[in-house]
């Protein structure tokens, strides 16, 4: 099986406590479920529809204050932003426009009619929803496409540690709709490949990724 990022063959590795088969590309450090695993869109939205994330609660606001206090300082005074997957909610776009972004929200579920193929952002961001993706090098070049040329994608999925025994104790991948799994240098390929330059990391979670500048 080859990797869905860079094409390379990547090796199988079995979780011997569920049985469920993974990928493991070593040349951009990708890692992800076989596709027999892989669930429904409506089975995503019932586990989906479990989560309580209220706008009013002070945790889930401080969630989104860590990504924005990593993001924010490194993507300059942008304009106009989209979260990409927001889920129900509209929090992170009221906090963005808190801070004068002027953000609009997309999400397949529960926001699906409101993009424009023509409309371009100075800023997109996700904040887990790549480790939901099917076709995530597709989703990452559709988004660079809605980007303005320098305009900032800022993504936020947890890090795996590059060790397939450390991958099987690991707490991100026991949720079922979480199937493919990430390094900064799985986000570094895919800027090789398009063309777009690597901003920065927090080690973690969080990647801030620019458009080339002379793109249009």
């Amino acid at each position: 099986m080859n990797c869905h990022i860079c094409d390379q063959p990547a090796k199988l590795f079995m979780d011997e406590k569920t049985d469920i088969t993974y990928h493991h590309c070593k040349s951009c450090e990708y890692i992800f479920k076989s596709s027999a695993y892989y669930q429904s869109i409506e089975a995503q939205k019932e586990r989906y529809d479990l989560h309580e994330n209220s706008e009013e609660s002070v945790g889930y606001r401080a969630y989104f204050q860590r990504f924005l206090d990593f993001v924010l300082p490194l993507v300059g005074r942008p304009k106009t932003a989209l979260d990409f997957g927001c889920g129900r909610s509209r929090l992170l776009a009221k906090m963005l426009e808190e801070k004068w972004v002027k953000c609009e929200v997309y999400d397949p579920l529960y926001h699906p009619n409101t993009l424009s193929d023509s409309k371009k952002y100075e800023l997109v961001v996700s904040t887990e929803v790549f480790e939901h993706l099917h076709q995530p090098r597709e989703v990452f070049e559709m988004l660079l496409e809605r980007l303005e040329a320098g305009g900032y994608l800022a993504i936020q999925t947890q890090f795996h540690t590059n060790n397939a025994e450390d991958f099987k104790k690991w707490y991100y991948h026991q949720d079922p709709t979480h199937i493919v799994f990430f390094r900064p240098k799985t986000f570094k390929r895919l800027c090789k490949k398009y063309g777009c330059t690597f901003v920065g990391d927090n080690g973690v979670n969080m990647v801030v990724l620019q458009k080339n500048k002379s793109s249009s």
